[in-house]
């Protein structure tokens, strides 16, 4: 595994720190994420506490910590003008690497699709306006998202599309519509991620980026096998290391460039 001995460096772009579960050891997970390689995390922001507590942590953690702000299509009917303000101050201010998560899910449909497109559609519009890049969630939406998302792409400066588990012809069409694609753990799960590890080597070098989704989608690959069901951020080696023997690169290779995309796509340099 990757560790600070090696010079190799890693950017999760996925990592859900605001969640519950970080709240009793918070400094102790980004001290193992960084002694793992791990020396920038992309903190989502997907509902209202989540994007006040993602913007805290990256002033609190700068340099290491950054954040996003959007609303999670499953919360989608808690779109309002308070967290329309929100996204659009901290966007204005510099505080942010992306607007998002947004998107569709349609897998449980928790939030009504019509409520759904709306806060999807209203959140593009923000980026598009403040000339941010866009943190994309799409499950079991593809023939809906991409229209949608299609008609703001002219005006986006970019978009990634996150933890990817879809087929490889809705891989190709975000591909062709130019969008990066966020690889996670579940590219390491023998039963429900080989037709992702299959794939990944479609993903051109200069779109592909990498991220835990955490405390989500703990790597299957890992050994020994963590006692506990929390993903880290520590654990993104791991995803790279399946992802290079998935597009047969070294992990090293891989290290570098998701790195250096990250670091363009977000603007982390220039992010306060």
């Amino acid at each position: 595994m990757i560790s600070r001995l090696n010079p190799m460096e890693l950017t999760d772009i996925g990592a859900n720190l605001a969640h519950e579960s970080f709240a009793e050891d918070l400094d102790a997970v980004l001290t193992r994420a960084y002694d793992a390689g791990v020396t920038r995390l992309v903190v989502t922001g997907s509902d209202l506490f989540s994007n006040r507590h993602a913007m805290s942590l990256a002033e609190r953690y700068s340099g290491q910590c950054f954040a996003t702000s959007g609303l999670h299509p499953h919360h989608a009917e808690d779109w309002n003008d308070e967290l329309d303000e929100l996204i659009r101050a901290g966007a204005a201010a510099g505080r942010l690497a992306a607007v998002g998560e947004t998107g569709l899910d349609f897998f449980r449909d928790i939030a009504p699709r019509a409520a759904q497109e709306k806060a999807f559609a209203a959140q593009l519009a923000i980026a598009c306006e403040h000339d941010m890049p866009v943190f994309l969630h799409q499950r079991e939406a593809h023939a809906r998202f991409l229209p949608i998302l299609r008609e703001y792409l002219p005006n986006l400066p970019r978009a990634v599309v996150h933890c990817f588990t879809d087929s490889r012809e809705a891989l190709d069409d975000y591909l062709d519509a130019g969008c990066h694609i966020g690889i996670t753990g579940w590219v390491c799960d023998e039963r429900r991620g080989r037709d992702l590890y299959e794939n990944v080597a479609r993903i051109p070098d200069d779109r592909l980026m990498i991220e835990t989704d955490c405390p989500y989608l703990m790597p299957r690959t890992i050994r020994p096998r963590p006692k506990t069901r929390r993903n880290e951020p520590a654990n993104l080696p791991w995803v790279a290391e399946t992802i290079a023997a998935a597009r047969g690169q070294s992990v090293a290779e891989v290290a570098a460039l998701t790195h250096a995309n990250a670091g363009r796509f977000f603007g982390l340099d220039a992010v306060r």
